[in-house]
């Protein structure tokens, strides 16, 4: 098959938050050729360079979205009227607010409003592959004055009519960005060679994560019918909701500045993600979330549970066999948190509470061992060093330091924690404190070690530890403190949930069920797919992928399966070569 592999910050960079599960994906599937459509969220993330690209990636061609230089292409009357109507319908839907929560709202109006919003949508795609890019009219004063007749129109929600001047500014500029992909040249008739360079030669698009990287596979649907897998294993949706509003940074990178920004820039904004998410959820052939926590969220914006299949992320297992197959040497009184350091993870409970297991156990020691994410959380690290000075005095040299504090503050890399696996092997219990999380990186890890977990009740912890570690409300030091002490009483206990921990870590969050989950998606969304009407031999006839399904039969299909095997396989991606390391980080994300 040929796979057009869509990702947005990611894969192929090396500085890419979700390149390691689809550098292991495209690694695990050889028998499959993949074309990376890639959007890059800065330029540091470009010169950075990208990982070493194995032999069955054939072309990555790349899109910033940092940037949007003016492509020269000046609209006659009739195609600036074709834009001006686009443009304001889908203004106008946003103004008019209407959720696509298909639990919130439902029937002909909200059918009607998401028909209206899509046909907008596919008309600027439409517009941009007729006449040239979107870029010179998303910016002009023409959009700012149709988004602002939306606004002022009957029927716009209250926070939409009160938009100011410098508020239509800030959301024109945002719809500017989120619609680049509408102005890319990958929506060509390249496929009807037998090469193929633009989406219509794939067979199956991969968008591996919502948001703008679905959207070129929204418009490969739209214009060549080829079928869109959508992989959240972040909804993106939620991201966009917590961070909703502010104006576009001077960079143009899109970040959002510490002010908080106008009522109606937040609800215009949520309103455009919200009607972009579920129009991805309505046209993808299927949807996979990472766990139970995003499918909620999916099925909460409109996507039909019968296109959601749960696919848990694959994490490389043999960075942790030597510890999980070795025999428990830890320090039965260690008790271990592995993260990054944020308020979120909340280790000012996690510290309180250890202050109450070391009433019980005087010889509990807790290792914190984890780098600081940002300023906010460089701070934060400052203020639990203070805390856990201040709650254990007698063993701290000075109201500011360390010392022999039964609490350390370590990363990973240090003399003591050289690697993660090294640092889960030091502890008998392994601790998560969040109150805010996703799918718990840091929890697999510790299964992968054999270890006890105790955790708070948050994201997809629960879907993930099965019944093989403890769980306690979150923000709650008491129960947290009650529940480590008991296993640190208990060793037999604790080696009976890290057996059933390590089992069930590795039947189900490994590479290898991941990238066999993704094969058995791949072929049966191929097999229910058309020929493409667009992509033909050289012999003028319809061209299947490599070795269809339909291959066993006689006829035709054997003979153009032969003929696409007789060719030479994909040649390596043209690009720059790898700057610094030549593979991927091997943490997973945010833990």
């Amino acid at each position: 098959m040929r796979i057009g592999l869509l990702t947005e910050g990611g894969y192929p960079y090396v500085s890419g938050e979700a390149g390691v599960w689809c550098d292991r994906l495209v690694r695990g599937l050889g028998q499959h050729r993949f074309d990376v459509y890639a959007l890059s969220r800065a330029e540091h993330q470009e010169e950075a360079g990208r990982v070493a690209l194995p032999p069955q990636v054939g072309r990555v061609r790349t899109a910033p979205l940092w940037r949007a230089e003016e492509d020269g292409v000046a609209y006659g009357r009739r195609a600036r009227r074709r834009f001006a109507q686009c443009y304001e319908e889908v203004a106008a839907v946003l103004c008019e607010g209407g959720s696509p929560d298909a639990t919130a709202s439902s029937g002909a109006g909200c059918t009607a409003q998401a028909d209206r919003f899509a046909n907008a949508l596919y008309g600027l795609a439409e517009l941009a592959r007729d006449e040239g890019g979107l870029v010179g009219a998303l910016r002009s004063e023409g959009a700012v004055r149709a988004l602002e007749r939306a606004c002022r129109a009957p029927g716009a929600l209250r926070t939409a009519r009160e938009a100011r001047v410098p508020d239509l500014l800030a959301v024109a500029a945002h719809l500017e960005r989120a619609l680049r992909p509408l102005s890319l040249d990958w929506y060509d008739d390249h496929g009807r060679g037998g090469g193929g360079e633009g989406l219509g030669a794939v067979d199956l698009c991969h968008a591996t994560s919502g948001g703008a990287a679905a959207l070129p596979g929204l418009l490969a649907r739209h214009f060549f019918d080829v079928p869109l897998l959508v992989t959240e294993y972040g909804v993106r949706l939620r991201t966009h909701y917590l961070s909703a509003g502010g104006s576009p940074s001077p960079a143009g990178d899109g970040s959002m500045p510490s002010a908080e920004a106008a009522p109606a820039v937040r609800a215009l904004l949520a309103a455009l993600h919200g009607r972009l998410a579920a129009e991805v959820y309505r046209q993808a052939a299927c949807v996979t979330p990472g766990n139970a926590h995003a499918r909620r969220w999916q099925e909460r914006c409109g996507a039909d549970r019968a296109k959601l299949r749960t696919v848990y992320p694959g994490m490389d297992a043999s960075r942790f066999a030597e510890v999980g197959d070795a025999p428990d040497a830890a320090d039965p009184y260690t008790l271990v948190w592995v993260g990054r350091v944020e308020p979120a993870k909340d280790l000012v409970s996690l510290l309180h509470a250890f202050a109450e297991i070391r009433k019980e156990e005087p010889r509990a020691r807790l290792r914190i061992v984890g780098a600081a994410a940002g300023a906010e959380g460089r701070a934060y690290l400052g203020h639990c060093r203070m805390l856990a000075a201040q709650l254990f005095p007698d063993e701290a040299d000075g109201p500011h330091c360390v010392g022999d504090n039964p609490v350390s503050f370590e990363e990973v890399g240090d003399p003591e924690a050289p690697t993660v696996a090294d640092v889960y092997a030091s502890g008998a219990v392994v601790v998560l404190s969040s109150v805010v999380e996703g799918f718990p990186v840091g929890l697999v890890e510790a299964m992968f070690c054999g270890r006890a977990t105790v955790s708070t009740d948050v994201g997809a912890v629960v879907e993930v530890i099965g019944g093989t570690g403890l769980v306690v409300p979150p923000r709650n030091p008491r129960a947290l403190a009650e529940t480590c002490a008991a296993l640190l009483r208990d060793p037999e206990r604790r080696a009976r949930l890290g057996a059933a921990a390590r089992a069930r870590a590795l039947e189900l969050f490994t590479v290898e069920q991941n990238v066999a989950a993704f094969h058995g998606i791949y072929l049966e969304l191929v097999s229910q797919a058309p020929v493409s009407p667009y992509v033909f031999d050289d012999d003028g006839e319809p061209r299947p992928f490599a070795v269809p399904a339909e291959a066993r039969l006689p006829g035709l299909w054997i003979d153009l399966a032969a003929r696409g095997a007789a060719r030479h396989g994909p040649p390596w991606a043209a690009g720059p070569p790898v700057r610094g390391a030549s593979s991927v980080a091997a943490t997973e994300g945010a833990r």
